[in-house]
């Protein structure tokens, strides 16, 4: 019996930014961003979204667009490194908005008997999400789960992510039979601890602060001697971490291996990523498909095209092989139509993967290619620092399962916003939407004795 996804759909914010605004205010080339990262347009949360509500949206959206009973799922998991709350699981807020609203159809507390729960570790959170649910309806196969990605990317004004932002919700379920791709059992691990990127609770003097008659009591009902905050931007060292992004994906696809005779370059006909910015995963694959073809015809004829690698400096051949006509053919045929959605989305975090799966199987749609049965490679990661590789096969039903996205027309239907709009938005200097849908949003967040910072939804 086979296992994996069903049934998948997805909610992206109604506002968008477009890069060379951005590129033109921080005096970098557009080029750089566009034709370099392969950067369009980074999508925005509006003051009333956040990864609750993009989750709901998500989830709603696959309830309705595949009739799901939600008295038939026993799990909902939620992969997130956006939550927010540091006890309660976001996910509890989103499928409560959305209980609530299907109550007339399904009647109150439809999910009363279902699992709830958050998985953290930075963007392959719902990676192991997916990976633990597999494993709970794989031990009953009657069993349906439901796996949601919710996250906002977003990094300090100025900063060399800034250009890398974005948001978005995927969620999909998971079942025995599945109707769109089936999951193989070998899994490729690499973890190591680092510190290329986190998110830490950091420290104030409350000292300072009364020094500068700020009243911390009126704002935080504390006197605390230490105050501690959180912030929704990063620590990060960006070229490391794609130094630790490329090591772990390279370690996880040698254990894969180690369990599984493969030749990833015959065996997989696709490769989708977690893509921080669209170009990251044929930018990060160049030394391993160099690796690959080491022992392959195909490098005798990289060789014919660009001399051999020791005939002078390595770094220029590296460079040359980059832009040779074999890797472009390689990234054309295997990456390419898995980094579509991310030019015009940016980085989701979790999400992001599972975005490069819906992007690869409606760009197939839209191009009537036929890729049923199919394998695609899995190359997910997530910094502190871990990958995971898995494989998956296509299946025959999944175009019937996916033709309602209509990714490129929910893209393009946005509203694009200008730049100093963008930085109130950033700074928190907006108190009303910028785009009113109908979706849910966040309604209020709680100032009542014992209730301060509950958040409320409503659907518009």
């Amino acid at each position: 019996m086979e296992f994996g996804i069903d049934a998948i759909d997805y909610y992206l914010p109604r506002i968008a930014l477009k890069i060379s605004s951005l590129a033109e205010k921080r005096n970098i080339i557009p080029a750089k961003l566009e034709k370099g990262l392969g950067l369009q347009y980074m999508a925005l949360t509006d003051c009333n979204e956040d990864t609750a509500s993009m989750a709901a949206n998500a989830l709603l959206n696959l309830i309705k667009n595949n009739n799901v009973d939600p008295k038939t799922i026993g799990r909902i998991y939620l992969g997130t490194e956006s939550a927010l709350d540091a006890a309660k699981p976001t996910a509890t807020y989103a499928v409560g908005a959305v209980e609530k609203i299907i109550s007339s159809k399904f009647g109150d507390r439809c999910f009363k008997n279902c699992d709830v729960v958050d998985l953290t570790f930075a963007c392959i959170g719902a990676v192991d999400a997916l990976e633990n649910c597999l494993d709970w309806v794989k031990a009953s196969p009657e069993r349906k789960a439901i796996v949601i990605a919710s996250d906002l990317a977003k990094y300090d004004l100025e900063s060399s992510g800034e250009y890398t932002q974005g948001a978005g919700s995927v969620a999909m379920l998971v079942t025995s039979s599945p109707s769109i791709i089936a999951f193989k059992n070998t899994i490729g691990i690499s973890m190591e601890h680092v510190s290329d990127f986190f998110k830490p609770r950091r420290k104030i003097d409350n000292t300072y602060l009364k020094q500068k008659n700020i009243s911390v009591q009126e704002l935080t009902n504390t006197n605390k001697e230490k105050i501690e905050f959180y912030f929704e931007e990063p620590v990060f060292d960006g070229q490391y971490s794609n130094e630790c992004y490329q090591k772990r994906i390279a370690e996880a696809l040698n254990h894969f291996k180690a369990q599984k005779n493969i030749n990833f370059l015959k065996d997989w006909q696709h490769m989708i990523f977690h893509l921080p910015y669209a170009f990251q995963g044929r930018r990060m694959m160049l030394d391993i498909w160099l690796e690959w073809i080491k022992d392959e015809d195909i490098f005798v004829d990289l060789e014919k095209e660009i001399g051999k690698s020791e005939s002078g400096d390595y770094k220029d051949w590296r460079k040359a092989a980059s832009k040779s006509t074999l890797y472009k053919r390689f990234v054309q045929n295997k990456i390419q139509d898995g980094e579509m959605a991310s030019s015009f989305i940016g980085n989701m975090y979790t999400a992001s993967i599972f975005m490069s799966l819906i992007s690869l199987l409606y760009s197939a749609y839209d191009k009537k290619r036929s890729i049923s049965g199919d394998n695609i490679g899995f190359l997910s990661y997530g910094s502190g620092s871990k990958s995971k590789i898995l494989q998956a096969k296509i299946i025959p039903k999944w175009e019937k399962k996916i033709s309602h996205l209509k990714i490129l027309e929910n893209i393009n239907s946005r509203k694009i916003i200008d730049f100093e709009t963008y930085e109130k938005l950033h700074n928190g200097a907006l108190n009303n939407p910028i785009y009113n849908h109908n979706n849910i949003v966040l309604d209020s967040i709680d100032q009542r004795e014992n209730k301060t910072g509950f958040r409320h939804y409503i659907k518009n």
